[in-house]
């Protein structure tokens, strides 16, 4: 196990008083060495901490003195400092065994940590949660969580999965359901292997076995060019209609059931299937936006100044959360000179171009034409780095960005979505810095682009 290590000590804080410093390693606090940044944040709430600090190959101890709560205003390197738990499954539909070869290491790392699903939203499928970890979650209400389902029926679980343990560890969820545990829940739906019948039946399961559960988000197979699995292919248009009736179909169930629709279509159904999207309350105040359930409608209502703040909620313990860095999709998006414009800014009167994914297009199309203005356009790119069904924008890479921005004039104005990037590069690994034209950084909501566009 690693000890946390301090990045950042913020200036006047009960730890820069106390006189920490970036590269201090905290071995214990409070004669306890945290695993993770859940215990250490509990135990730096304490209104007076002891730390045995590794300074320089010396121990060296600090006492911090604060109120009860107030933070101690350092930053570590990492959320966990033990090891990660990786996850032994091997379902053919991992979106990591479709990533092209020579990316950043980080990005091959498959993890099922409930600790995870807790601090960033991550999913985790409980094939390694253990009666310690169940413990753990109830003891100290690490709420909520998300768990992977894909399918009820024990067998078709388990193929999915590739793994033995894949239908019995749903126990578990019933376990968390038992012990209050606020859980959403995650259906990957793969043509011919869970949909149809296998997927109403797993609809019918949760409510009779998982009716506590909070939500159900439905969500379609991502298909990249580098899949080697046979199976694997993506929802025709008929195919994903049939998934938007049944989850239709269902919510009513549940509505009559529970009082509540809990089962959520993502966008990229309706996107696809060419259906019109259900309206904003039929979302249930977008408990599953960050899985891809609401998020057109949630833009539109941005856009249009229908919500005068952006509604993407923000879930798991980073919402709040004072100690370490948020990694992956919650990691900062823009850093350097990646912050808002690169290279010479073009005039406010220029152009304006929004480049986004082929799903975003058919999201903002529609609002830009409202406007009546002939100086904006919206540009789709072309996902060529992933290929398949991969039309996401936040999947957009600099290479396929590059590509486009090359056949466009100079002296406009284009604007990138700032979901597609993680601590200032793409995932291809280039940066804003490297593309042929200069960009703008926007937040990826409807207000910062109706902002961005001057209206």
């Amino acid at each position: 196990m690693h000890a946390p290590r301090v990045v950042d000590v913020v200036p006047g804080s009960p730890a820069a008083a106390a006189g920490l410093v970036v590269d201090d390693e905290l071995v214990s606090l409070n004669g306890q060495a945290p695993r993770d940044i859940i215990q250490y944040q509990m135990l730096v709430d304490e209104p007076h901490v002891d730390l045995e600090v590794r300074r320089g190959g010396l121990l060296v101890d600090v006492s911090v003195a604060k109120a009860a709560g107030e933070p101690l205003g350092v930053e570590v390197h990492s959320a966990l400092f033990d090891q990660v738990r990786t996850c032994d499954n091997h379902c053919e539909f991992c979106f990591i065994y479709q990533l092209p070869p020579n990316m950043r290491k980080s990005l091959y790392l498959k993890d099922d940590d409930y600790r995870l699903s807790f601090l960033y939203g991550n999913f985790t499928t409980l094939t390694r949660f253990t009666e310690a970890d169940l413990e753990r979650v109830v003891t100290e209400g690490l709420s909520p969580l998300n768990v992977s389902i894909h399918a009820t029926d024990a067998e078709i679980r388990s193929e999915m999965l590739r793994n033995k343990r894949g239908g019995m560890s749903l126990r578990w969820l019933r376990a968390l359901l038992d012990h209050g545990i606020e859980v959403h829940g995650q259906v990957v739906v793969c043509p011919g292997i869970n949909d149809a019948a296998v997927l109403e039946d797993t609809l019918c399961t949760v409510l009779e076995a998982f009716p506590e559960l909070h939500s159900l988000c439905v969500v379609p197979l991502g298909v990249s060019k580098h899949h080697g699995e046979a199976r694997l292919r993506t929802h025709t248009v008929e195919e994903a209609r049939a998934v938007v009736d049944l989850v239709e179909q269902w919510q009513q169930m549940y509505q009559q059931h529970l009082g509540r629709r809990m089962a959520y279509a993502a966008d990229e159904y309706y996107l696809i299937s060419g259906r019109p999207l259900p309206e904003p309350d039929a979302y249930d105040g977008f408990a599953m936006h960050e899985d891809g359930v609401g998020i057109a409608r949630t833009f539109e209502l941005e856009f249009t100044g229908q919500a005068t703040e952006a509604i993407s909620p923000a879930s798991g313990f980073f919402a709040w959360v004072d100690g370490a860095p948020p990694e992956g999709y919650r990691a900062p998006r823009t850093t350097g000179a990646s912050q808002g414009l690169v290279s010479i800014r073009p005039k406010a009167t220029a152009p304006v171009a929004v480049l986004t994914g082929a799903y975003g297009a058919m999201v903002i199309e529609p609002l830009v034409d409202t406007l009546e203005r002939d100086d904006v356009r919206v540009i789709t790119v072309p996902n060529n780095f992933f290929g398949g069904n991969v039309s996401v924008a936040g999947l957009m890479v600099g290479e396929d960005i590059a590509k486009v921005l090359n056949e466009q004039p100079h002296g406009h104005r284009y604007l990138i979505p700032d979901v597609c990037l993680s601590k200032g590069r793409f995932l291809d690994g280039t940066s804003p810095e490297e593309l042929p034209r200069p960009v703008e950084i926007v937040a990826t909501d409807g207000i910062a682009l109706r902002e961005a566009l001057g209206v």
